[in-house]
């Protein structure tokens, strides 16, 4: 069986978590290919609520084995800390399996990441603080240290010393805060090691292998197209690759295993932390989207940036990662306007332009271009096929897809899991 993406088309908190625990039933292995405790996933099921950070959605569904892959950046007391609430809740965890190659965010990472923000003042990128940046820069500069390197004492020494050796001179010398020492960065981590080796494997060898048995592979991003640091509003982005090619990177399985990329689409746009955002509202109908889709970030507790829906965007989205699937997700926030604006191109300059600019000037001076589609006043939460949407919303829909470059094949009407709409099957 083939392995299938599912991605963020815009700036993440589009809903990814409703769309993999939908798809639970229907797959063997739900991967977690990059990014750290710097997104959060929410997945409602009956009256529970559970806010994921580190762990893959498909730790919810009895059936599937979730994995951390290779590409992810891992605070251990954050995953384990995050592992035992759910084992208070009732939900299994021991299925859980961790790439040996992950990279472990330790106490410097988060205190640079903080302090450093701090510094930027004005110029700030908008970090969550949680050290996900310093740990993914570590790693390509070659001293990030891997979970496999909690198992073998001197390795992890000498790999703390060499970090440590360098991250002082900043911390006292330029941002004139206390060192770290290489003992209390030790001891914390060792502890670490014995609760974590029952989960720590070669994911990617176990991947391929569920592969070639004909198993379903679900590969879960984090964050959201937007967000990839190559191919997001850098460098207002996040620290790795959200999109498709990432999703090969940061699981070890080859990019010709994947068939299927599914791109996770919000009704309107929302966006965290700084940077560029062409159909932001500042008025009434922002703060209503905002209070009416329960705009605040799960991991960060800060309130979205809300506007109307962007078709550049999502067009860029289908370029970028080879979509072949939309998953619409809260279509229902936008019940009761009478008129709903679509983004469908920008003025930059005093020119039409169609596509994302290129250019970090250009999309800052981007003005969005707006058709006016009618809107619907029904409730939509009980519609179990798109023939049960009012007209306006179905013609919403429609004109989506029709902008976007992809079929939108499935529609989330409520936050409820079974308040979605399958136009078809995603998976077979």
């Amino acid at each position: 069986m083939p392995a299938v993406v599912l991605l963020g088309a815009q700036w993440g908190d589009e809903g990814k978590g409703k769309a993999t625990d939908l798809l639970g039933d229907q797959v063997d292995y739900v991967v977690r290919y990059q990014g750290g405790n710097n997104a959060g996933h929410t997945v409602v099921i009956g009256d529970q609520r559970y806010a994921l950070h580190l762990l893959p959605s498909g730790i919810l569904s009895p059936n599937v084995i979730p994995v951390i892959g290779n590409g992810v950046v891992i605070d251990p007391a954050v995953l384990l800390a995050e592992i035992k609430g759910l084992n208070e809740r009732g939900i299994n965890t021991s299925k859980l399996k961790i790439s040996t190659n992950a990279h472990l965010i330790t106490p410097y990472h988060r205190t640079i990441d903080k302090v450093s923000e701090r510094f930027l003042g004005k110029s700030k990128i908008g970090t969550t603080g949680r050290g996900i940046g310093p740990a993914y820069a570590d790693k390509i500069n070659r001293i990030g240290i891997r979970v496999q390197d909690l198992f073998d004492l001197s390795i992890l020494k000498q790999k703390v010393e060499a970090a440590l050796h360098d991250k002082n001179q900043i911390l006292i010398k330029v941002f004139n805060r206390k060192g770290i020492t290489v003992d209390e960065v030790i001891d914390e981590y060792l502890d670490y090691a014995q609760v974590l080796k029952p989960y720590v494997t070669d994911t990617s060898l176990l991947l391929d292998q569920a592969l070639s048995q004909g198993k379903v592979v679900l590969l879960e991003g984090s964050q959201g197209t937007l967000l990839d640091v190559d191919h997001g509003t850098y460098p207002f982005v996040t620290s790795s690759n959200p999109t498709a090619g990432g999703a090969s990177t940061g699981s070890g399985i080859g990019p010709t295993k994947i068939t299927r990329v599914i791109g996770i689409l919000k009704a309107y746009t929302t966006r965290v932390g700084s940077g560029p955002f062409p159909t932001e509202l500042f008025d009434a109908d922002g703060e209503a989207l905002r209070k009416i889709g329960g705009e605040v970030g799960v991991t960060t507790g800060r309130n979205r940036r809300c506007g109307w829906f962007d078709a550049p965007i999502a067009r860029y989205a289908v370029r970028i990662n080879g979509l072949t699937d939309f998953f619409l997700t809260k279509l229902d926030v936008l019940t009761g306007w009478e008129k709903i604006p679509v983004c469908v191109a920008y003025e930059i300059d005093g020119l039409r332009v169609e596509e994302l600019p290129a250019s970090q000037t250009d999309f800052h001076h981007a003005k969005p271009i707006y058709e006016y589609l009618p809107g619907w006043s029904e409730n939509i939460s009980k519609a179990k096929s798109v023939a049960d949407l009012p007209k306006n919303a179905q013609e919403y829909v429609k004109f989506l897809e029709k902008i976007s470059g992809a079929p939108i094949s499935a529609i989330g009407v409520g936050p409820g899991r079974d308040e979605t709409i399958v136009v078809r099957d995603l998976i077979k």
